[in-house]
Parts: structure tokens; sequence; C-alpha cells
């Protein structure tokens, strides 16, 4: 087992959770609630993602965030620091790369809360800030749930994107994948199988704990209702 590709991929995957969920939860939200011109095109480019292939995406980041793009260049003007094969780009990908598992479960759970509900609350007096808070962000946590739980399961189990755009540089960009694409290059099939053995038992066990707790929330947000 790479102890230390593990951790870098669960660190990964907790940066991604924590920076992507409240984007979407803003984006899922206003993909629920209004219509607006290319609203369609807007959701399908969200979903690239899903059928783009994540080598392709990682050659575009790479093209997008290297030394000769404009955006890489005032980075590194700016930090010191350049994007490509660094731990700060890889984050950046990872969000890019999971928008759609993000967004999607939080903006159809947007989409089942009835509209009486919240002009009732508003006929009451409260602001729309208030009616997110108290109203809404309650209802959609079972979306919210299952998005943390698919964005932190696909970050750990990402490969192209991050061979692309990170490379394998051990403690900085060579997560639990590249760790295992490593051992059966090397023909240690112990230890990719290992290192297979405990993403797959995460995954299985967070999409069943997932799927759980939601049944539950939407069991009890369905009894309070009637």
């Amino acid at each position: 087992m790479d102890w230390q590709a593990l951790w870098l991929s669960v660190k990964l995957s907790c940066f991604t959770v924590v920076l992507l969920i409240p984007l979407a939860i803003i984006v899922g939200r206003a993909l629920a609630y209004r219509q607006f011109k290319g609203k369609s095109w807007l959701e399908a480019l969200i979903m690239v993602p899903l059928v783009l292939p994540p080598t392709v995406i990682g050659y575009y980041l790479l093209v997008g965030l290297g030394n000769q793009s404009m955006i890489g260049q005032w980075v590194e003007q700016l930090t010191g620091q350049q994007l490509v094969f660094h731990f700060s780009g890889l984050v950046i990908a990872s969000i890019i790369v999971n928008i759609p598992f993000a967004v999607q479960p939080i903006q159809r759970v947007f989409e089942t809360i009835p509209i009486d509900i919240r002009d009732a609350a508003a006929c009451c007096g409260m602001s729309r800030l208030r009616i997110f808070f108290r109203i809404e962000l309650p209802m959609i946590w079972p979306g919210v749930l299952t998005a943390v739980v698919l964005c932190f399961s696909h970050v750990l189990g990402e490969f192209g994107v991050v061979l692309m755009l990170g490379g394998n540089i051990a403690g900085e960009t060579k997560t639990i994948s590249i760790a295992i694409y490593d051992s059966v290059q090397a023909f240690d099939f112990d230890s990719a199988g290992m290192m297979s053995l405990v993403l797959l038992l995460f995954a299985v066990s967070a999409l069943a704990l997932t799927t759980s707790m939601s049944k539950r929330l939407g069991g009890h947000r369905g009894a309070t209702q009637r």
C-alpha cells in the first residue's frame, strides 16, 4: 500500500468537495428555478465531463493552465508557482471534472421542492436568504450528500486528468490511481490488488451509505409533510 499516494488522493478529494459543493448549490439552484436563454446549452456544457474522455479534458487543461498560457503565466508571476505538475493544478482539474457529479444531484433535489412552500414562506414575510437557509437548505440535504459522496469517490479514482496535468511526482501529484498503474507496470500485482481493493470497498460502502441516508431523509421529510 502506497500510503503517501492514498493520503494525497484523500487530500485532493477533500479540497475538491469543500470548494465545489458550495458552488454547485448556487448553480444547481439557479438552474432549477430560473429560465433563461441558453439554459439548455449551459446544462449541456456542465455535463460534458461525463462523456468527454478524461485525457481530452487533461490536454485542454494542460494547454490552458501551462506556462505558455495567459492564466499559467499570471499565476506563476503572482504566486511564484506553476499550476501544471503541482497539487493546486490537480485541485482545479478535479473541480472541473466533477462539476456534473456535484451540480446534477443538487439541481434535481431543488426541483422537487414545491413552489407553494416557497411562496407561502414569502407571504409570511421571510426574505429570500432566510427561505434558503431555513427551508430550502434542510430539504436538499439528500442531494448534497449524494453530490459529496460522488465527487469524493470520483476524485479518489481519477486517473486520466491527473496523469495529463500532474504527471507522476511522489508526494505532489502521485495519487492512488497513479500508484496502482505504477504497480501494474512493475508487475507488483499484490500491491496493485491491495490498493484496488481499498478503493473498491470504499466506493461500495460510500454508495450504500448514501443510498441508505437518502432514503431515511426522504422518508422523514415525507412523514413531516404529511
